[in-house]
This record gives C-alpha cells, structure tokens and sequence, in this order.
C-alpha cells in the first residue's frame, strides 16, 4: 500500500447511478463494461491523453454503502467536447492510497479487491476513488490493476 499525491484531472466517459445494497453496482457496472467494449466508447471520447480505461466512483451520498456515481472514460486534456450520452468531469486530485490486484478479471477479481478494501481502516474521503486499467491490465486472465483510494 503506497501514498500517492494525484494530480487534478479531467475524465469523458459514461455512467451509471448504483449502489453497494444486493449486489446491484456488480451487476450494472458490469453491464455498463459491456456497453463500454460493444460500443466501443473508447474509440469515441475526445481529446485523450491516451487509451488508459479508467474506473471512476464519485457522487458519494455519504459512504461505500449508499448511492454513488460510476463513470468508465479516459482522461482527457479538457471538457469542451462532450459527446451526446456521456458525462464530463473534472476532479481536484489529492491525497490517495493505492493498492493493486493481480488476476482473472472474469473471477471477480475487481469486486474481491473492493470487499478487502471496504474492511480496511482508511481514513477515506469519498471524493473519487478508481482503477486504472493500463497496460498491465490487457491480459484479462492475468491483469494487474491498480487501485486509488482518497484519503483524508
């Protein structure tokens, strides 16, 4: 587990409203991967400083256990394009722990990472927190992806 200072940065991408409650964020995150990849999103987001898929969560209404925002783009170099069906947003950055997990992505291995996470004591700011889904990560049977927790 490493600190690390984010920089203020700028995403495009799509998004979903859900919550932690029954399972329902594993499954519509999920769906909205499977709109990301069939729609080829990516292919679509303006001005990108580069392929880098990141997972956003912001919009906390309070803590992991209530409603919250999950945004799927990349980071771009600013918001004046913002295609029809997507969101923009800009984020302050700040002080993080990043944490990492290395497996299958098809054996729940984003949604294990996020339980362990959920019983660490961090002292969380419920800002932005996200995976970033590099290089390391095109190996879908054997990613490695990196997780950022905002912290206080």
């Amino acid at each position: 587990m490493d600190k690390v200072k984010i920089e203020p940065f700028k995403v495009i991408g799509i998004s979903v409203r859900t919550t932690n409650e029954n399972g329902k964020a594993a499954k519509e995150i999920a769906d909205l991967w499977g709109k990301f990849m069939s729609e080829k999103v990516l292919d679509t987001i303006p001005n990108k400083t580069d392929n880098t898929v990141y997972s956003l969560y912001t919009d906390y209404e309070s803590d992991h256990t209530k409603p919250y925002t999950a945004i799927l783009g990349c980071r771009v170099e600013n918001l004046n394009d913002i295609p029809n069906g997507m969101i923009g947003k800009s984020f302050d950055g700040g002080n993080y722990v990043q944490l990492s997990a290395k497996g299958n992505l098809m054996k729940s291995l984003i949604v294990n990472k996020w339980t362990e996470i959920w019983g660490m004591d961090l002292d969380r700011a419920f800002t932005v927190d996200f995976e970033v889904f590099g290089a390391k990560a095109q190996n879908p049977t054997d990613a490695e992806i990196d997780f950022l927790i905002a912290v206080k």
